[in-house]
């Protein structure tokens, strides 16, 4: 086992126990259906990591024959004008040479847009996966959304109109720490795209998503710390967690 890389495969297994603890408190609950679209994408992660980190070689060959056609197609007028280079005026030599340049530029141009293709490929299926975990994040958020522990401690001031909230202190504290636990698992997978993947735009996506799954963490714990506050230690210390 190393321990300088996140493995996917233990990540997967993680997310897995979380969603057995998830549907064996709150059975009828859908935050077991999110772990369990976020178990199902974790198991992907390996195949598109691994794709994403490996060359695609038929495309760098693909690159290379059309590099090399490209300049052997600029190169045959350049050996043509050589040979009769002495016999150039001054005027004709500075039109050839300006367009010499515009076509190097073009061509530098194409040969660079060729080699960054693989690039802009993985790029773009590595940020199609993290976007998903950027929804996942804010379904946790949703569904933490209305958990408001203020609510339970103080029923006489509810609403008609307000959320139904049938669920004790610990039952809450543990939806949280779920809820809380699932978006840590998020960041992960996220850092796992782009953990062979040295892709400043992917990357920067993929901190979106961490920084994101951290705000949303901390507005958690501010309700966890209220219901740490408001139920007594003792009554906490005879529950049974999971």
């Amino acid at each position: 086992m190393s321990y300088h890389n996140l493995d996917p495969v233990l990540i997967t297994k993680t997310t897995g126990r979380l969603r057995e603890r998830i549907d064996s408190r709150f059975p009828a609950a859908s935050l077991g259906k999110i772990c369990r679209s976020l178990e199902q994408i974790c198991e992907k992660t390996e195949e598109r990591s691994t794709w994403i980190s490996q060359p695609i070689r038929p495309l760098r060959m693909l690159i290379w024959v059309t590099v090399i056609g490209i300049l052997i197609f600029a190169g045959t007028p350049l050996i043509v004008l050589t040979r009769d280079f002495a016999q150039l005026d001054v005027t004709t030599f500075l039109q050839v040479l300006e367009a010499g340049i515009n076509d190097a530029v073009l061509i530098g141009a194409a040969i660079f847009f060729l080699f960054t293709l693989e690039t802009r490929f993985k790029r773009r299926r590595a940020l199609i996966a993290i976007h998903e975990l950027r929804t996942i994040a804010h379904l946790i958020d949703m569904h933490q959304l209305t958990k408001d522990p203020e609510r339970i401690f103080s029923k006489q001031f509810q609403h008609p109109c307000s959320p139904k909230l049938n669920m004790s202190p610990f039952e809450l504290r543990r939806y949280l720490d779920y809820c809380s636990e699932m978006l840590s698992l998020a960041g992960k997978i996220a850092s796992l795209y782009v953990q062979r993947f040295d892709d400043p735009v992917a990357l920067a996506s993929a901190s979106e998503v961490e920084a994101l799954a951290r705000g949303l963490q901390s507005k958690i714990w501010q309700k966890i710390m209220i219901l740490h506050s408001c139920q007594p230690s003792e009554e906490l210390s005879s529950l049974k967690l999971s």
